[in-house]
């Protein structure tokens, strides 16, 4: 008589660890482009910018943004430092312990969107602790008309909070009555 031996599935606790790994990819990436950019271009200043023309709409120059996003807060004097730092930490804790609570019929969008957006906060945390300000490098115009600068940790915020916006409205409908 021949037997058939069944694997226990793999534990949904392994598939959290895999959405921090995701986070952990992402705070690397970004880390690694911030530094590579940093040791290519000059930093721009009035009067003198370095930049990398990609495409007559996109450009790579080096700023620096003490501030939050799109530069709220940038000219508050130095207290936005830490209080950034503080807020970022504990958006960061939160969606942390979130993933780490997610149950496998909340689905993998969720799980992306959380660890986007975790892996976007912590790398911009990195830099706002180590140096003070937030590199940003990613330019986008159209003739006298600019973007604020971004770069890769705000762009994994950026899609991830689709991704969360996508889960909330298309993959759960909610119920009606």
């Amino acid at each position: 008589m021949r037997r058939t031996i069944l694997l226990p599935e793999r534990p949904f606790a392994l598939e959290r660890v895999s959405w921090l790994l995701l986070s952990a990819f992402v705070v690397v990436v970004d880390q690694l482009v911030k530094t590579a950019v940093s040791s290519e271009l000059d930093l721009c200043m009035p009067g003198r910018c370095e930049s990398i023309q990609i495409l007559p709409v996109f450009q790579l120059t080096r700023l620096h943004n003490p501030g939050a996003a799109f530069s709220f807060l940038a000219d508050a004097g130095g207290w936005q430092r830490w209080f950034l730092v503080v807020i970022s930490s504990s958006v960061s804790l939160v969606i942390m312990a979130w993933i780490l609570r997610l149950r496998k019929e909340q689905g993998w969008v969720l799980a992306v969107a959380l660890s986007l957006i975790l892996g976007g906060a912590i790398g911009n945390l990195a830099d706002r602790v180590m140096l003070g300000y937030v590199i940003d490098y990613v330019v986008v115009h159209y003739d006298d008309w600019y973007f604020p600068a971004f770069n890769v940790a705000d762009s994994a915020v950026s899609v991830g909070a689709a991704f969360l916006v996508l889960d909330m409205f298309i993959m759960r409908p909610q119920d009606a009555g």
